[in-house]
């Protein structure tokens, strides 16, 4: 049966439903699928879809999330396609949609990272899969750490430094948490920054990723040396994975800030 329906973007998209053949362009959506059941329908996914550890090995891998190998999606004959907005770029989506049904997720917050389950789950007809993995969230993040006022910075990138900014997951994340980001106002998503930008900030925590830049022990004693008043302290980056990642997030942040 073939089914209409409107993703994230606005895009309609017309697909043959329930879709038996799924490729995903996106470590949080893959993982989704995965939880949703749907290991034999998952054919395709990049070589950063790493969960779940073991069931998604099955699926073949078409690239990363920013290159992607076009032949090797040819081969697979996708009946669907998942893509999100900022992991993925326009061209991918261009490119694939000549050819393929390809649905564009946005997730910038923890309310669209709700709304992403619910819609794959109603796209794949694993409504009532994406219900029970949003209450199982819903109910971890009851308990999450609050730390009202506290000041923070999230830190990807080194050489330039960069930090989370607003309009992003993590930003919505530690706003869940009552943290205020220190650059949630400045320009753009994921903000170049200073160190002079570090010590007038006036910091409570420090938080530096795993991921994408690999910040090491090393990395934690710069930052300690450079804002003795901060705690600095390494954040695994898969803990700001959209999807069932977030039922791990909710036990780790009690861990470690709570």
């Amino acid at each position: 049966m073939q089914k209409k329906v409107t993703d994230h973007l606005g895009r309609t998209i017309e697909f043959s439903s329930p879709p038996k053949r799924i490729t995903s362009l996106a470590p949080g959506i893959t993982d989704t699928l995965y939880s949703l059941n749907l290991e034999e329908e998952v054919v395709g996914r990049t070589r950063y879809c790493i969960h779940p550890k073991e069931a998604v090995q099955q699926a073949e891998t078409v690239g990363g999330t920013k290159r992607i190998m076009l032949d090797k999606i040819q081969a697979l004959k996708p009946d669907l396609i998942f893509a999100e907005k900022e992991e993925n770029t326009k061209e991918i989506v261009e490119t694939l949609e000549k050819e393929f049904p390809v649905f564009v997720a946005e997730v910038q917050s923890v309310p669209e990272a709700y709304r992403m389950i619910s819609d794959v789950g109603a796209v794949t007809d694993r409504q009532a899969e994406a219900e029970k993995l949003a209450a199982t969230i819903q109910k971890g993040f009851q308990s999450l750490p609050v730390n009202p006022g506290k000041r923070i910075a999230y830190v990807i990138w080194k050489n330039p430094y960069m930090a989370a900014g607003n309009h992003t997951y993590i930003h919505s994340l530690f706003e869940t948490m009552g943290f205020v980001n220190v650059f949630s106002h400045y320009e753009g998503r994921y903000p170049v920054v200073t160190e002079e930008n570090f010590k007038q900030a006036e910091l409570d925590y420090v938080f530096l990723a795993t991921e994408p830049f690999p910040f090491k022990e090393e990395h934690i004693k710069e930052f300690s040396n450079a804002l003795p008043n901060a705690t600095v302290m390494s954040i695994d980056g898969e803990m700001f994975w959209y999807g069932p990642r977030m039922v791990e997030a909710a036990r780790y942040f009690r861990k470690v800030l709570g």
